[in-house]
């Protein structure tokens, strides 16, 4: 899938916002890529997600597991791993650290890309990833829908995007005046669960 063509699926779905939002990470952007309205048509998330998938494959990773960061990784993670033919678990925060919970194990060794949906600072991949590698799991990459960071986010190992997206983004004290004119809102799922700020 070329990231016009997943790009354009997002505005298929208007899930490309303007306006003044507080991202997950606590910087402060004039866009917002609003996923689940994408995760609401299962037609558009299977075709974003086996271009993730076929993405994962061309750059060489044989993988055996999928492993994402609860919450916004379940639904790429799952379809992703149904599209590679691989199992899909996830991790969850406890006490504010990635754990794997309900009955899932890694076996050491076991080949794994870490799914998220949009990375932004890459922070969470890589909470992810050392979650994963201390439970003896060889993580060969993360992978993600879109990466509004352009290439700027280290998740610690190679990073496999649909579309690099260059979006704007700033800390709570250097936000622009024009933007600063506009109330923020905070679209994202982080504070419900009340996780560090980690996107």
């Amino acid at each position: 899938m070329k990231a016009d063509e997943a790009i354009d699926i997002f505005r298929q779905a208007d899930a490309i916002l303007e306006g003044h939002f507080v991202l997950s990470s606590g910087r402060h952007s004039p866009v917002f890529l609003q996923k689940a309205r994408v995760f609401m048509y299962p037609d558009l998330t299977e075709r974003l997600c086996k271009g993730l998938a076929d993405a994962i494959r061309a750059a060489g990773h044989d993988v055996e597991l999928v492993v994402s960061p609860a919450l916004g990784g379940l639904i790429p993670g799952y379809e992703t791993a149904r599209q590679l033919g691989v199992p899909a678990i996830w991790v969850e925060r406890e006490g504010g650290e990635f754990q794997l919970r309900r009955g899932f194990e890694i076996a050491p060794g076991t080949r794994i890309a870490i799914v998220e949906d949009i990375v932004t600072t890459g922070l969470s991949s890589r909470e992810t990833v050392d979650c994963v590698r201390a439970l003896g799991g060889n993580v060969l990459c993360c992978a993600c829908l879109i990466d509004r960071s352009n290439g700027q986010a280290d998740p610690g190992v190679p990073l496999v995007s649909l579309a690099a997206m260059d979006v704007p983004s700033y800390a709570a004290d250097e936000v622009p005046p024009e933007l600063a004119a506009i109330a923020p809102t905070k679209p994202g799922s982080r504070h419900l669960s009340g996780g560090k700020a980690t996107a």
